[in-house]
């Protein structure tokens, strides 16, 4: 006896029975006052660092296509020339692989001019063209494919041997504002370019990177023609979930504002221009030094070196903002995982307070306040915002750490021996640990904040102790609860995917004119989205119910350790459940009924 008695105070005493208890407490104070000023002081740099990042930011190298002076296309200056002409496409593929080039935003080592419109017919400059002025040939033809400032008067011979202008033109289309050539365009007969297979099948990859234009407008005209359909699996579930669609407004802002914010400040800075030339190894460019700073606006002209000209380079790193950048990065990724775990924290502690404030009503739903939804919500803004910081915090360490460890994991890798392999797997598996009890504490804690309005660490506490009381119960409660939530999903997703497939492929006959299935380029796009939209409906709806249930089950061990089904200290559980669950507590190990 005295062994059990000493297990049982391990764990707390079990709960007293109080007449004047009737659910969530009214008379409540703020709590974690300290984490709370901390938070909000947090949120106010974060503020502070997106309007540093706007100011210096310029994200239009991102959106717009960059010329070899750095200006951009599309605007300012080249309003009417959006689009991006590369002289020799081929060097984008000659000197790099595809890749390589989409990671340095789609720069070659080729002049490149900003134009009103991409080529439309294949041209080579002619043998007796080279003596000819560059007026003549170019600007007469209705070929303003120079770089800006080529004189009238220009020998072609030197506007080429400068490479001020493109030897040869290919028939092209644009894509993502660059002037690609068509996959079935002949290459021109020019030193230095051939038509073998691997310029094809270079080509070809550069192609399929950047050749997006047609497809993205075929999936808007897919979008155009199905979007009634796809928002058939979301008009009738809209008022069930309500608080889901705010939790999902208030993630989207803090995702946008992390996401323009980390934009901007990658993007601060200054622009720097630098000599370059394609042969820099000649020995008529020795006496240059290349990668010096240089004016775009003076172009060189040294004949001695060929293409010798002044490019962009990258975006300057000093000043106050762009020696921080590294810091100012961490911290928005820090206010990235603080903030989207408050929002988190705030749902589940918002709906904690509603459905406890269901379970402690003796006569549902007479006893049941009015708008408790709202209630909560106010009640848990007032006076537990510092609370749900503080268990937001811990929660964006741990999160901190795996995302530093999976940092260094991805830099080591190809130098990790075996042994050393091992231990940071064993570090990212405790880790990974951690931070699911974590966030499993985390949730029962916001729960009883929600009920006793008492700060984090006694809720969590509390919640702890309460749920070892009952580990039996809580093992078992949990699996059900995970298999039916997961059977749920896949119900509805699987539902949802294979009654769009029939529909949108046309496999569903006799459905009448206005049921008829769109015709589209490609039917797996409204598939994917309607998936997509099921899955995203589904985890919100049965995110609130997995929040009931756990709610629920707190509110149901609390009632059995204060009452004991008396008249005099009834239950407050209906009387259905307290029947299943009197059957079910029957069959745990070492029950023992409780005397009246």
């Amino acid at each position: 006896m005295g062994g059990k008695q000493d297990r049982n105070e391990a764990y707390g005493k079990p709960a007293k029975y109080d007449p004047s208890f009737r659910g969530p407490i009214r008379n409540r104070s703020c709590t974690d006052v300290i984490c709370c000023v901390l938070f909000l002081l947090f949120i106010l740099g974060y503020i502070v660092v997106g309007i540093v990042a706007w100011v210096y930011g310029d994200p239009r190298q991102v959106l717009y296509p960059r010329n070899s002076t750095g200006a951009y296309c599309g605007v300012g200056a080249n309003k009417d020339k959006p689009y991006l002409l590369y002289f020799n496409i081929f060097s984008c593929v000659l000197t790099a692989n595809v890749i390589t080039v989409a990671e340095n935003g789609l720069q070659c080592p080729t002049p490149q001019v900003c134009v009103s419109s991409c080529p439309e017919d294949a041209w080579t400059v002619e043998v007796n063209q080279l003596s000819e002025k560059v007026g003549e040939v170019f600007y007469t033809a209705n070929r303003n494919f120079c770089l800006p400032g080529v004189p009238w008067d220009m020998p072609v011979i030197q506007s080429l041997q400068q490479e001020l202008c493109p030897g040869f033109l290919l028939p092209s289309t644009p894509a993502l504002g660059r002037c690609v050539p068509f996959l079935n365009s002949t290459p021109p007969e020019l030193p230095g370019i051939s038509s073998n297979t691997s310029i094809s099948q270079g080509i070809s990859g550069l192609f399929d990177i950047l050749n997006a234009r047609d497809i993205s407008v075929k999936i808007f005209e897919d979008f155009a023609q199905s979007w009634y359909w796809i928002l058939t699996a979301v008009g009738h579930m809209m008022s069930t979930l309500f608080y889901p669609l705010v939790t999902f407004v208030l993630l989207l802002i803090c995702i946008v504002y992390w996401a323009m914010t980390a934009l901007y400040l990658a993007t601060s800075g200054q622009p720097q221009y630098v000599l370059w030339a394609p042969n820099a190894s000649l020995p008529s460019c020795g006496k240059v030094q290349m990668n010096t700073s240089c004016n775009p606006m003076a172009q060189p002209v040294n004949s001695s070196c060929p293409g010798l000209r002044c490019i962009f380079q990258s975006y300057s790193s000093t000043g106050l903002v762009q020696r921080s950048l590294f810091n100012l990065q961490i911290y928005v990724v820090l206010a990235l995982f603080w903030t989207v775990n408050w929002v988190l924290a705030l749902g589940q502690c918002v709906l904690a307070g509603a459905f406890a404030s269901f379970y402690w009503a003796f006569q549902k739903p007479q006893d049941i306040p009015t708008f408790p939804l709202s209630s909560a919500f106010i009640r848990t803004l007032r006076y537990h915002t510092g609370s749900l910081a503080f268990g937001a915090l811990i929660l964006t360490l741990v999160q901190m750490a795996r995302v530093i460890l999976e940092y260094i994991d991805n830099k080591l890798r190809g130098s990790q021996n075996p042994m050393a392999r091992c231990i940071m797997c064993c570090f990212k598996c405790c880790l990974w640990c951690l931070e699911k009890f974590i966030k499993f504490l985390n949730r029962n804690a916001y729960i009883m904040i929600a009920v006793y309005g008492k700060n984090f660490c006694v809720s969590a506490k509390n919640a702890f102790m309460l749920l070892m009381r009952n580990i039996v119960r809580v093992v078992v409660l949990d699996k059900v609860t995970d298999l039916l939530l997961l059977f749920g999903k896949l119900l509805v997703v699987g539902g949802v995917g294979v009654l769009s497939f029939f529909f949108f492929t046309g496999r569903i006959q006799g459905l009448g004119r206005h049921f008829e299935n769109p015709a589209l380029n490609y039917y797996w796009l409204p598939i994917m989205v309607s998936i997509l939209g099921a899955y995203v409906i589904a985890s919100g709806f049965f995110s609130v119910f997995g929040m009931c249930v756990d709610t629920l089950f707190l509110c149901f061990l609390e009632d059995l350790e204060r009452n004991d089904g008396s008249a005099d200290r009834p239950y407050y559980m209906s009387k259905t459940l307290l029947k299943i669950l009197s059957k079910k507590n029957e069959a745990l190990p070492g029950h023992k009924k409780r005397k009246k």
